[in-house]
C-alpha cells in the first residue's frame, strides 16, 4: 500500500506545487515556480506614469502627474498601484489563473501585488483594510472562485506585508456584460450602480486598499470606490498585478 499512497501524495504535491517553471516549463528546484529567464521576461510600468493611474507615458515627463484621463473625470480612488504590464507571460498566467482555474498560480502572482502594496503610494497611510472586488453570484458559480478574493488571502498569508485583514464588504448586486469590447466611457455606464455595500458592513473612516486582478480603464475599481466613499471611507486606494 505504501507506493500507490506514496503515488498519490507525489501527484498532489506536484498539482499543488509543480517543480517546473510555470512560464517556460523548464525543471526548477522545489518551490520555485517561475524561473529567472521568465520573471525577467515580465516587463515593469517605467517612469514616467500617472500617479494616480499608473498609466505609462513616454517623453520627458518629470514629477508628480495626472494623466488626461484621470484630470478630466477623476476617479472616486485616490490612486491604483500597478508595478507591472499586463502583457506577454503576465497576462498569460493571469489568464491560466483566473479562467483555466491553475489556482497554484495564485503565489506567483501575489508577488507582484505585494511589491505594489510597498509602493509609496500605499505605504503613504497606514491601510486598514483590504478589500477584493467581488464577482456577481453568477458569475462566481459559473467560475468557481473569486479571483480577487484568491489573491487577497495569498498575499495575506505571504506575510510579506503588513496583516491587514481581508473586508470582504463589497457585493455586486447587477450582472453585466463582459467589460472586454468596451471602452473607457462605455464601461463606466456598463457598470454604473453595479456594486453595494454589504448589509452590517462598516467603513467609516477607514482608510481601504481595493484589490483586482487587472486595471484596464479603471472603471471597475471606481464604481467599488464610489460605494467605500459613499459609506464612510476615508481614503481609497487600490493595487492590481498587472495594469493593461
Amino acid at each position: 500500500m505504501a507506493t500507490p499512497i506514496r503515488s498519490v501524495c507525489n501527484t498532489l504535491i506536484e498539482l499543488f506545487y509543480p517543480s517546473n517553471c510555470v512560464g517556460c516549463g523548464h525543471g526548477q528546484s522545489p518551490g520555485v515556480l517561475l524561473c529567472g529567464q521568465c520573471r525577467k521576461s515580465v516587463t515593469r510600468i517605467a517612469e514616467p506614469y500617472c500617479d494616480v493611474c499608473s498609466r505609462p507615458f513616454e517623453g520627458l515627463i518629470s514629477g508628480i502627474f495626472a494623466c488626461p484621463n484621470c484630470e478630466d473625470r477623476p476617479p472616486a480612488f485616490d490612486c491604483v498601484v500597478s508595478k507591472y504590464h499586463a502583457k506577454g507571460l503576465l497576462r498569460d498566467l493571469i489568464h491560466r489563473f483566473k479562467y483555466g482555474r491553475q489556482f497554484y498560480l495564485r503565489g506567483v502572482l501575489a508577488q507582484y501585488l505585494v511589491e505594489a502594496m510597498q509602493d509609496e503610494r500605499i505605504l503613504a497611510q497606514r491601510a486598514d483594510c483590504i478589500v477584493p472586488v467581488p464577482l456577481h453570484p453568477t458569475r462566481l458559480r459559473e467560475r468557481g472562485f473569486n479571483q480577487a478574493e484568491a489573491l487577497a488571502e495569498a498575499v495575506f498569508k505571504r506575510g510579506a506585508v503588513p496583516r491587514i485583514p481581508i473586508l470582504r464588504c463589497i457585493q455586486r448586486k447587477r450582472y453585466t456584460q463582459t467589460q472586454t469590447r468596451f471602452d473607457r466611457s462605455e464601461r463606466m455606464l456598463n457598470l454604473r450602480n453595479s456594486f453595494a455595500m454589504r448589509k452590517n458592513s462598516d467603513v467609516r473612516g477607514k482608510h481601504a486598499v481595493l484589490l483586482d486582478d487587472i486595471l484596464t480603464t479603471g472603471s471597475t475599481l471606481h464604481e467599488c470606490a464610489l460605494v467605500l466613499r459613499e459609506a464612510g471611507a476615508e481614503t481609497v486606494r487600490a493595487i492590481t498585478v498587472a495594469r493593461g
